[in-house]
């Protein structure tokens, strides 16, 4: 069935039900970012691929909802569709809820899944729409109309993510939540974020692509720790683990059972849990809205963990170098494309110690397809590669140790010299952002313009954030901090692991983006209070000609020399022959 079908079908049933609007996120009843198949039902009626976005769908109309890293990737994947692109954050786009009050008639009805969506998005549009006497209700309309949906049931083992790489023990872990529990008041905390819970328990697994996570659900009393999960997907060093840390383990199906048996109590629990959960709750209690406790703690990594990203860096660097080489010496030899080049990249990662598998689905963006910023090749229609134009690689691994993101833009021929400008200030901004120093309490929005300085000054820009967080071989993208334009009022704080990655994008022509992950450090204590700094762990060299020495200050060129004598210093002795000849020439001083 093509897009246009599946909205037929969806009005029919909106109709027979007498509902004006149906929403669907792009969700799963975890709010997970990557999603199982079976929930991907935004993609499943829209077409569009994206990892953020949701549609709108009236008697009348269908829009899709999605920030910058997508328009022209939704432009693209919409086209033939009923579907009218709304450009999240460009001016003159309305707000999904602003949009609908235009749409819908008073005392009409909304549906949506409670289940693929949170209390928030629930509550924000009950209340908002209130005025006009709009209901809001559950109704998953998609279930009975997706009629081949998979359903496949997971039945890989969970297993020990030791305390040795994890630095906290389940114990440790769990006094330190039900410690900001007892400062909240609170009787009952549930965890529904499929990392939290993983982090939590110090397990990982293999349910959702990419994250090495697993679907469960967990509850936190001042005494008992319940993980829904179902004995079957622990291996028996796990289901050892627990049982030294006092976590009984009960079937994942069961967990909304056990919600409704839970009253009179004071439930912390985050606000982007999906709707369903409070439905099940509302019985006599009374919920403490708020992010779950462990979610900031797993973002400050222990140094254990921070030794376990240093120690997979030098591993995924020798691959990257290893790949880089081999692209440059093989484009335009031998048949190549932008799948083909992706697999040839996850075979030299393979060949690393403790490699698990890729941390998401690499980027490989040629010529004008590295203006989609997060552009995904398909086999049926992906570039040819030879040695000519430029090509953008954003690529990471999942290592027992830890978790990479690193984005390498290369030349394969003569670049332009506007390239190579644009290029430059890219870099630029990279640098200047692994170089700045500031005072305790910052925030990523308050760092975010230095990255963007160099391109703000020519009266450019990129439509996306320049850091996100990165969990410690866990979710590659992870809060609750990052560095972006919009207002986060979480501080930068020491243990946190963010990417760098500032770019920019000419659509149809190029793409450019430079990345390395950092991590905040305590830098220096003053007069003036504690001062942080970033420490840079990823370790692999920047390719040199697409870089015009003569656009950068003195400082970033002895920062750049010296990252590059540091490359050179951690990954020689892992290289040899005509690989380690091209890395030496790559990490000469400029």
């Amino acid at each position: 069935m093509t897009s246009k079908q599946k909205v037929a079908l969806l009005r029919e049933a909106m109709a027979k039900e007498n509902i004006y609007a149906f929403i669907v996120f792009s969700a799963d009843p975890h709010m997970s970012e990557y999603l199982p198949e079976e929930w991907l039902e935004r993609t499943w009626i829209s077409g569009f691929t994206g990892s953020a976005g949701f549609v709108v769908i009236t008697r009348e109309k269908a829009a899709l909802w999605t920030d910058g890293r997508y328009f022209v990737q939704a432009v693209q994947e919409l086209e033939g569709s009923d579907f009218e692109l709304m450009k999240e954050g460009v001016e003159g786009t309305p707000n999904y809820i602003d949009w609908l009050k235009k749409e819908l008639p008073d005392h009409s009805t909304i549906a949506l899944n409670a289940l693929a969506t949170s209390h928030l998005h629930w509550n924000d549009l009950e209340q908002q729409l209130a005025e006009k006497n709009i209901k809001i209700i559950n109704k998953p309309l998609l279930k009975n109309l997706w009629a081949n949906r998979i359903q496949e049931k997971k039945t890989a083992k969970v297993f020990v993510h030791p305390v040795e790489r994890a630095g906290l023990s389940v114990g440790n872990k769990l006094d330190m939540i039900r410690k900001k529990m007892k400062d909240q008041n609170a009787d009952v905390h549930i965890i529904t974020a499929l990392d939290d819970v993983a982090w939590t328990t110090n397990l990982r697994g293999s349910d959702v692509q990419y994250n090495p996570v697993f679907l469960a659900y967990l509850i936190l009393s001042s005494e008992e720790a319940q993980l829904f999960i179902g004995n079957d997907k622990l291996n028996e060093e796990a289901k050892v683990q627990l049982k030294e840390a006092n976590v009984t383990v009960h079937d994942y199906d069961s967990f909304y059972d056990e919600l409704n048996t839970i009253k009179n109590q004071r439930i912390l629990i985050s606000p982007n849990t999906n709707q369903a959960i409070f439905n099940a709750l509302q019985e006599n209690n009374t919920f403490i809205l708020a992010a779950a406790p462990g979610n900031l703690m797993k973002a400050r990594k222990t140094e254990v963990e921070l030794q376990g990203f240093r120690t997979v860096m030098r591993r995924d660097g020798v691959a990257m170098v290893k790949f880089i080489h081999w692209l440059k010496t093989h484009a335009g030899k031998e048949p190549m494309n932008e799948v083909s080049i992706g697999k040839k990249l996850k075979e030299f990662r393979q060949q690393g110690k403790n490699f698990v598998g890729e941390s998401f689905g690499s980027i490989i963006g040629y010529k004008g397809n590295g203006a989609i910023v997060h552009y995904s090749a398909k086999e049926e229609d992906c570039k040819e590669v030879t040695n000519e134009g430029t090509i953008l690689i954003d690529s990471g691994g999942q290592y027992l140790e830890g978790t990479t993101d690193i984005t390498r833009t290369l030349s394969l021929g003569q670049p332009s010299e506007q390239f190579r400008e644009d290029s430059t200030r890219v870099l630029q901004g990279m640098i200047r952002l692994s170089m700045v120093r500031f005072p305790k309490g910052t925030r990523g929005v308050q760092l975010d313009a230095v990255a963007r300085m160099p391109l703000w000054n020519e009266g450019k820009d990129y439509a996306h954030g320049t850091g996100h967080g990165v969990g410690s071989f866990m979710n590659v993208h992870e809060g609750p901090q990052n560095i972006r334009k919009d207002m986060n009022f979480q501080e930068l704080l020491p243990g946190m692991v963010c990417s760098n990655e500032p770019g920019f994008y000419v659509e149809n022509e190029y793409g450019i983006r430079h990345e390395n992950l950092i991590a905040v450090r305590e830098w220096e204590n003053t007069r003036y209070g504690t001062f942080y700094a970033f420490e840079t762990l990823t370790i692999c060299p920047f390719d040199r000609s697409v870089i015009k020495k003569e656009l950068l200050r003195e400082d970033e060129i002895n920062w750049l020399n010296g990252y590059h004598a540091w490359c050179k210093e951690m990954l020689e002795e892992d290289l040899s022959g005509e690989v380690k000849n091209w890395f030496l020439d790559q990490v000469k001083p400029l």
